[in-house]
């Protein structure tokens, strides 16, 4: 169970940190995330399938999930749609699209040599690990690495343009910057990781599915919010590693309300997502709720010194 927790965590945190570009350092509301996770999931499966190389498949994935993006950053910019409507058309878009990639509404993998097969065969090799331990070992390798990443791309003038627009788009624009183009590649390095993440749930699950990214958009902005409230701090590390953690803790109160829905007697698996949004509500309440004593604590400091 602690296993199963840890590989989903790092699976939706590849989403979650996606997400976190495009609602956070962009401030950028965006819905192509529902479409785009899928997308990974169909072009992965596709590839797999038909015996081309895994780590191509991989990159395709995250091929496809940044041209999404910037499908709906060019839609937002040149026809003057907001962003969350542009979101859902690229999204409608990708539906049909995932579904002539996949060319039916599931493709399995059970049989297919995967990344995540690979690794489990070298890791028991060398060292007996079992599958689950093998999969937790290479996701948190991953995440990390896809963190490392990151906040050596946040550290650029790139990327700290990219931060400075989502804070002051005029002040990108005085300075002679296009927030167009920034807009295009921040949005689509977003869906590009989101992409990236599907395509390594389809191996993990062992299918890909065309509505495996329903909601998904939900479990991304509650992992950014709940790792808001873990490390308080403006520096990029701690920003994405709070991501990763709070994805962690998502996938672990996703796994309680899973449990909560065979212990109480009065509930069915029906019941499952209304049992997911009461337990999200209450752990994001309980986040504000500390955040709010720590700041009455630190004013009561403050005010007897």
């Amino acid at each position: 169970m602690i296993e199963g927790i840890f590989i989903e965590g790092c699976i939706y945190g590849i989403m979650a940190l996606g997400v976190f570009i495009t609602f956070r350092i962009l401030d950028f509301p965006d819905l192509t995330v529902d479409g785009t996770f899928p997308l990974g999931a169909a072009i992965a499966a596709a590839f797999l399938v038909r015996g081309y190389n895994i780590y191509l498949a991989l990159v395709l994935a995250f091929a496809g999930g940044t041209l999404a993006g910037m499908l709906t950053a060019v839609l937002h910019n040149e026809l003057k749609i907001p962003n969350l409507l542009a979101g859902i058309l690229t999204m409608i878009l990708l539906y049909s699209v995932n579904l002539r990639i996949l060319g039916t509404s599931n493709v399995s993998l059970l049989n297919v040599d995967t990344i995540l097969s690979g690794v489990h065969g070298t890791l028991k090799t060398l060292f007996g690990f079992s599958r689950e331990i093998s999969y937790m070992l290479f996701f948190i390798a991953v995440i990390f690495v896809i963190k490392f990443c990151m906040d050596i791309f946040f550290r650029t003038d790139l990327g700290l343009t990219l931060g400075a627009l989502g804070n002051n788009q005029q002040m990108i624009v005085s300075q002679g910057v296009n927030p167009k183009a920034l807009k295009i590649i921040g949005v689509g390095l977003s869906n590009g990781l989101v992409a990236v993440s599907g395509a390594f749930a389809a191996q993990y699950q062992n299918f890909a599915d065309i509505g495996l990214g329903q909601g998904i958009i939900i479990a991304g902005l509650a992992s950014v919010m709940i790792g808001e409230f873990l490390i308080k701090s403006n520096k990029i590390h701690w920003l994405t590693l709070n991501v990763i953690l709070g994805s962690i803790i998502f996938t672990a109160v996703m796994y309680g309300a899973r449990i909560l829905i065979f212990d109480v007697p009065f509930l069915e698996a029906s019941d499952l997502k209304f049992v997911q949004v009461i337990l999200v509500v209450g752990c994001l309440a309980a986040t504000r709720i500390r955040a709010y004593l720590r700041k009455k604590r630190t004013k009561g400091h403050g005010g007897s010194r």
